[in-house]
This record gives structure tokens, sequence and C-alpha cells, in this order.
């Protein structure tokens, strides 16, 4: 082949291939414009704007007396278009950009009109259409923001852009924090009231369609292109602000000064089971306390000599023992432990006192006595009182409780079952154990507690709720009437005397000192308590009931001198302000009864009365009230012509005055006032008849 041909034949070989690439590059062209032109314009139109989801203003959460326990204010983020229509032109923005930089530097103070107005120019050079100005701007403020230079020009001439965020907020701060709970972006599930009602408190998240700017920041573009978002539903708790308060100040002054752990308060309402305050504290250092754990619902642990009820209640349900029943206190000796009681004292005594004294020896010996052939029949008392589920609780979290049997691995056929007795060997809530001795204050009927009452929207309930009932009835009429006994003799006889007694109202009630297991080591290291008190009150007529236990107390651990007086300053004070259970006898203005007198001449009664100032009949039991009759309701005596007058009662003249303008003649025995009369008043005898007047 001659070097022309070569060349020509490289020549139209790199030819045809330019040919053919740019035969591939129009191929391409036309399959892109044509066959997959709608996916690609609808890509462009996603890349260069979107709709982004806009958070609905969360519902509020009311306390039940209607106070706003948390809500959603708007909080807002100000951006700047520099191109906005108004300053658009450079003289406009030059005249006014100075004097919004001055009005934005002495309103926030954050920096000098000089960098604001630095900031400015620089983002305009820069053809900035979303511009930061400032975060988290209250309402009041942007209001005041909107009159400043520049912004005053309008939403569109000014360039000011307005991005609403929702801010939660807590009126009463710490006031029942962790029952209200939260919730946000990084936990999964939310907490409290916060968390267990999302779905209606959340509401409907609206739509804002955005458009992309230089640097991948997302603008605004109009209203016109949003769907509004709507508004969560308003949850209506049962928590009482004045009694939640009472009771966090109640717990953490006596938390400082035993320098405990943590503790816990929760009352509740006997009859509706409406939980009325629920304090949680945990120390974070020394002296200072706050809400980070739920120990109420959440805070497992031995519950100690308050679980003696349960013990005594079998025990009286299944007729082994009576209130007078004599028992050994002090000491109890079983297979690798001895039984000691707090204060050991070794004597014989009733039952009742043995419970009143919260002897562990008395209960443990009396429960391994009567169920130790048969272990399972104590257990399965438990277990009819559901004392070993959960209460299905309206706000998440709640413990699973744990209460064995002796078909559990771990059940121990000569130490479980008498440690149980009185309290150990078990997991228990604390609101697990006030639910219980609630039933005893509520008749014997079970209740689960809740913690809110109703769900409200635009005003109008669309969910209301009611307690649970676990058990209609945990014990027979004979065995409650003996136990509630046995509880107020606690306060007014045994542990509780010296501290929870109070002699104005009746309190019932159970001590309780636990020690706390320490991990894998057990009970061995004997430094850690538990302290509490659970009753209610008032004893006679019970409204509330109330669970105190604090964990871990330095110096004194037992449940009477630690958590008794937390219970006494919160009960003292609940019963002092509800109305409905002091009744205090009414006060009555001037005297309730009518003065002595003798019937006769009334002008001479009524002067003497009015000299006197005695208001005797129409007695007020209205403080306030007024009294406009005088006091006294008095009748002239009124005699039928011809009839003997009524003469008892009067004195002798009034007497002889009367019968004799009746036209009779009187005859006179003894002195005083008239007790009796031969002829019967209002009897028709003829004038000048002799009547015989007796006087005493």
């Amino acid at each position: 082949m001659s070097i022309r041909t070569n060349i020509l034949l490289r020549v139209y070989l790199a030819f045809g291939l330019i040919l053919l690439f740019a035969a591939a590059v129009v191929f391409q062209l036309c399959r892109v414009q044509f066959i997959q032109g709608k996916k690609w314009q609808a890509m462009s139109k996603t890349m260069s704007t979107r709709y982004r989801n806009i958070e609905a203003a969360r519902g509020n959460i009311f306390s039940v007396d209607g106070s706003l326990l948390a809500t959603s204010v708007p909080e807002y983020e100000l951006r700047m278009d520099m191109l906005a229509g108004g300053i658009e032109n450079d003289k406009v923005f030059n005249l006014k950009i100075d004097s919004l930089a001055m009005k934005l530097s002495a309103f926030f103070g954050d920096r000098s009109a000089r960098d604001y107005s630095r900031m400015f120019r620089d983002a305009r050079k820069d053809s900035s259409r979303y511009q930061l100005v400032r975060r988290k701007v209250t309402y009041s403020e942007l209001k005041e923001i909107r009159k400043f230079p520049i912004f005053n020009m309008g939403k569109y001439k000014g360039g000011l852009i307005i991005v609403q965020q929702n801010k939660r907020i807590r009126p009463f701060r710490f006031l029942a924090a962790r029952t209200i709970g939260y919730k946000n972006e990084n936990v999964k599930n939310g907490v409290g009231l916060e968390g267990a009602y999302a779905e209606y408190i959340n509401g409907e998240s609206g739509k804002r369609l955005e458009r992309r700017m230089a640097g991948g920041v997302w603008m605004p573009v109009n209203d016109d292109n949003e769907i509004a978002p709507k508004e969560g539903a308003d949850i209506i708790s049962t928590i009482d602000v004045n009694m939640q308060d009472l009771a966090q100040s109640a717990l953490e002054k006596q938390l400082i000064k035993s320098k405990a752990d943590h503790g816990v308060v929760i009352v509740m309402e006997v009859a509706t089971g409406e939980v009325r305050a629920i304090a949680n504290f945990s120390k974070v250092e020394e002296g200072v306390y706050k809400e980070k754990f739920n120990y109420a619902i959440a805070g497992n642990q031995d519950p100690g000599s308050t679980f003696k009820l349960a013990s005594y209640m079998a025990l009286l349900e299944d007729k082994l023992v009576d209130t007078n029943t004599m028992i050994g206190t002090g000491y109890y000796q079983i297979p690798g432990k001895l039984i000691t009681d707090s204060h050991p004292k070794i004597e014989t005594v009733t039952v009742k006192k043995a419970f009143e004294e919260s002897s562990n020896a008395a209960i443990a010996k009396l429960i391994n006595t009567h169920y130790g052939n048969n272990q399972s029949k104590f257990t399965d008392h438990l277990y009819a009182w559901h004392l070993n589920e959960k209460m299905k609780l309206q706000i998440p979290g709640e413990a699973q409780p744990v209460v064995k049997n002796p078909g559990n691995r771990s059940w121990n056929k000569n130490m479980t079952l008498p440690q149980m007795a009185y309290g150990y060997e078990m997991q228990l809530t604390p609101l697990k154990m006030l639910s219980f001795y609630n039933a005893v204050a509520n008749n014997g009927k079970y209740i689960a507690p809740i913690f809110v009452r109703e769900i409200r929207r635009l005003g109008n309930p669309i969910e209301q709720f009611k307690a649970r009932v676990v058990n209609d009835k945990i014990c027979s009429d004979e065995t409650l009437s003996k136990i509630k006994s046995m509880l107020e003799g606690v306060v007014t006889e045994g542990s509780g005397k010296q501290v929870v007694y109070n002699p104005e109202y009746k309190i019932a009630g159970k001590t309780g000192t636990a020690q706390v297991a320490d991990g894998n080591r057990g009970y061995k290291v004997k430094s850690q308590y538990q302290a509490s008190f659970v009753g209610y009150f008032p004893a006679d007529k019970p409204k509330y009931s109330m669970i105190v236990v604090i964990n871990d107390p330095k110096g004194a651990y037992y449940g009477a001198l630690v958590s008794g007086p937390v219970f006494r300053e919160i009960a003292d004070r609940i019963y002092a302000g509800d109305m409905e259970v002091n009744q205090t006898p009414a006060h009555l203005i001037g005297n309730t009864t009518l003065p002595k007198f003798k019937q006769g001449n009334i002008k001479a009664l009524k002067k003497v009365y009015s000299k006197l100032g005695i208001k005797p009949l129409y007695a007020s039991a209205n403080l306030n009230g007024v009294d406009t009759s005088s006091g006294i309701a008095f009748e002239d005596n009124k005699y039928k012509t011809g009839t003997v007058p009524n003469v008892t009662g009067m004195g002798l003249s009034d007497a002889l005055y009367a019968l004799g303008n009746a036209g009779y003649k009187v005859a006179v025995k003894g002195s005083g006032s008239v007790t009796a009369q031969s002829v019967t008043g209002g009897s028709v005898i003829p004038k000048g008849s002799k009547i015989t007047i007796e006087l005493q």
C-alpha cells in the first residue's frame, strides 16, 4: 500500500468516527428532549422548588383547675431579601440601611450599628435573597421590628422574611415536669403526657412552597402556596397546681434536710383515682434536686413494711387470725436468717398491736405458720389482687411488678415466704403500692390511677376518661373494717403517732422502712434504706390517698421520722384548704335559743329586750348575714271573749291581770311563774267562776 493510500485511509477513519460521535450526540439530544423530557423537567422543578412540612402548634396541657401547664408559643426567625422591590434602587438602599442597622443594634444590643450595616452591605453585594438577620424573636419583638426603616415598607417592598417556629414552654417551669414530659426530634418515644398523647397534641402539619437559593438555602415563596397547619387538641390533666406545688416543696425540703438520693410524693383522689400531684426529685449535687426520672411509675423497689397491709389482709380474709390474736414480737428464726424487728422487744401482743408497731418478726411468723405448708395459697391472694400486673397507665414507662410465686426458679421454700410477708423479695412501684391502699380507702374498690381527665379540640370534649376498675372488691367488708381500724391505729397508737397524728382530723396509714439491695451484692451492705409512709385522709370519710417515699436518707432512716413529716405537712395543708373535707361547725351570730321569759304584757317585754339589745330567736349561720328581724318573733296574747285565758308561764301579776280582766276570781298557790291552772285555757265557764293557779 502506498503512503498516499495509507494517509487517506486514516483520514477517512477519523472522519467516520467523528461523524459517528456527532450522530450519537444528536441521537441523545433528541432522546432527552422528546423521550425523557417530562422526566427531566419534573426533576428540574423538584431541584429548584419543594414543599416543606410546617409544624403545627401543639395543643395545650391544662391542670384540673384550668391552669396552663404546657403550651406552644410562636418564635420567629428573621431573614431579609436584599434585592426586594422597595430597596432595589441603590440610592434608596444606601439612604435607609444605616437607619435600620442603628435600630436593630439599639433593640437587640448584640452587635454595633456598624456591624449590622456591614453585614447588610456585604449581603447585597452577594445578591442574597435570604440573609439571616436574627433567630429566636418573640411576637412582641416582631411587632416592634416591623416598624423599623425599610421593614415598614411592607412584606414585599421591605424584604422582611418571617419564618415562624413553635417553641414549647411550661409556665410553671419545673412543676410536674416529668409527668408533663417532653417530645422532640432527638427522642423517638416522648416522655410523660407530651409523649403519650402526641397523636392528639401534635395536630396536623401544613405545607409551604420554598425555592432553592444560591448556597443551598431554601426560601419561602409566598403565602399563596401555603397549606396552613391545624393546631393540636388540648389535654385536661388531673394535676392540681396548688397540690403539686405543695408536694414538691415539702418533698424537696425533706430531701435537702436528710441528704437523700431521691424521693417521691403522689397524691390521689380516692373515689376517682385522679392523680392530683406527683413529684419526683433526684439529687444532682449537694442540696440541689431536680426531676430527672419518674420513680413514681418506674422506680421498682422492695416496698418494705408498707406491704404488711397485704399480708394481714390475706390472714384476716382467710380467717386464720383476728385482730385480738396474740403473737410474739422481737425475733423470728428461719433457716439461714434471723428476722429482727427494727427495735427488738420480746413480748406477746395482739395482731392489731403488732401491725401498729410494725413488727417484722410477728408477720413473718404468722405468714410462715399459716401458709408454710401451702405457700401458693398466700401468693394466690396477691395475684387475685393483680399486684403482679401493670396498671395500664396513661403515661409510658410503667415498670413491670415482680411478685414471686412457688413456681419461680428463685423461690426459696424456707426464706422467700416469710420475707415476702414484710415486703422483701418483690418489686413494686410507689404508685402500685398507693393504689392498693387507695382500694382500702375506697371501700375495697381497686382502681387504676389516671393522669388525664379529658381531651378537647376547640373547647369541645372529644374524649373523656374514667379510672379503670382493677378489682371490684379486694376483700370482705368484715376484713376491710378491721384493716381500716388497724391503719388508724398506726397513727393514733403505733409507729406514726409521734409525727403523723393530728387531733383535728383522722389519718390512716402505714410506715415502711426497707433496706435497699445493692445490685448483685444484695442486702449485705446495710447503709442504704428506703423510708416511706402511705395512707389516706380523713380516715372517717376518705377523700385523698398519698404515699411518700425517700430513698437513702442520711442519719435517721425510719419511715415515720423521714417520710412521716412530709405526709403530715401535705395532708394538713390539703385538709385546711379543701372545704369539702374540712367542715368546721358553723359559727352562729347571736343567741340560738330564746331567753326564758314570762308571758304577759308584750309591750313591756319588747321594751326590756330593746334596752338589753337581745336578739335571741333568729341567729344566723352566715357570718356576713344581717339580722333584720330584731331577733324575736313577738305575738300578742289574744283571748276569745267568754273563754278562760291560758296563763301558764306567766308571772303572778300578769296572770291576775289576764284572769281578772276576763271576769274570773283567782286563788293562788305557791310563788314564781304559773305552772298549772285548774281550768284549762280556752274553756268556756261563766264569769265570776273561781280558778286556782299554781306557781313554782
